[in-house]
């Protein structure tokens, strides 16, 4: 569970987003993610050709092929990295992984403006098409995967289900994404382009409409934009499948601290995330 004084250092921040905010969420998990990195990873596999198209992979120990778990950071779709020198983060999510007993895949993409919609889709795409091709070379089954994502990571998920579900993806998970629910910001048009062409390019139909399994969460203290673009997405889910996906709101928690807390002694989200995966991973 979460402790007290974090629960309360998080909800003092309120739901603004920043960099001051986000160093602060960072400042809170920086020790405890450090001492939990035990996997050395494959680094810079490319996928692509773009010089962000590339992964870190974090194999878990044990005999046979393990399921595949896929993870694309946030950074609104302007900045963003899969591991960094002087933070742990991101990079945290193919080590719980790997401890978990998955083939952890961190991956970067191409970043707006230099390239729009929909880059972040066709590059996780391209990831996939990687992992199936390679994934086994490292330890992976190329055909039980799993994407994860968060905030723009999150909406490049969704945007390559546009695209066409492929059958070795057996489930996503979505935290605090945007859908096509609320209105676009300023700074989202660097990635989206024109906003006349905003209905035709969010992903909120084929998330409504697709079959494949989902795990959709947003944060207490998240922007209201992103809460409502959670619950909108799962009222139209219901209306539309007469059930909810799975889902939750983790309490004591902002828009950054839902990723960067994520393998930490708060085992909530973790917990419902692997357990997901698991699931629909089972061979």
């Amino acid at each position: 569970m979460q402790d007290e004084r974090t629960r309360a250092a998080i909800g003092a921040m309120g739901t603004k987003l920043g960099p001051g905010v986000l160093a602060e969420v960072q400042a809170l998990y920086a020790d405890e993610q450090r001492a939990l990195a035990a996997v050395e990873p494959a680094a810079d596999l490319p996928y692509g050709a773009h010089s962000l198209q590339r992964l870190d992979l974090y194999p878990a120990r044990g005999e046979g092929l393990r399921p595949i778990l896929v993870w694309v950071h946030g950074g609104g779709f302007l900045r963003g990295e899969k591991s960094a020198p002087d933070h742990p983060f991101n990079a945290h999510v193919g080590q719980l992984a790997a401890r978990a007993g998955f083939l952890g895949a961190v991956i970067d993409y191409r970043l707006a403006p230099a390239s729009g919609w929909p880059s972040g889709g066709e590059d996780v795409a391209g990831a996939v098409e990687w992992l199936k091709v390679h994934a086994a070379e490292h330890g992976g089954d190329p055909q039980r995967i799993v994407l994860a994502g968060t905030s723009a990571g999150s909406v490049h998920i969704a945007t390559w289900l546009m695209q066409g579900a492929d059958p070795a993806v057996r489930g996503a998970v979505l935290l605090s994404g945007l859908y096509g629910l609320t209105p676009l910001e300023e700074r989202d048009t660097l990635y989206y382009g024109d906003p006349a062409l905003y209905s035709e390019r969010m992903p909120l139909d084929a998330l409504v409409a697709t079959t494949l399994p989902l795990f959709v969460a947003c944060a207490e203290f998240d922007p209201p934009r992103f809460q409502a673009e959670t619950l909108g997405l799962l009222q139209q889910r219901l209306a539309r499948h007469g059930g909810l996906p799975r889902a939750t709101i983790v309490t004591g928690h902002n828009h950054y601290s839902l990723a960067c807390h994520l393998g930490s002694a708060d085992t909530r989200l973790t917990d419902e995330i692997i357990a997901f995966a698991r699931a629909h991973t089972a061979a």
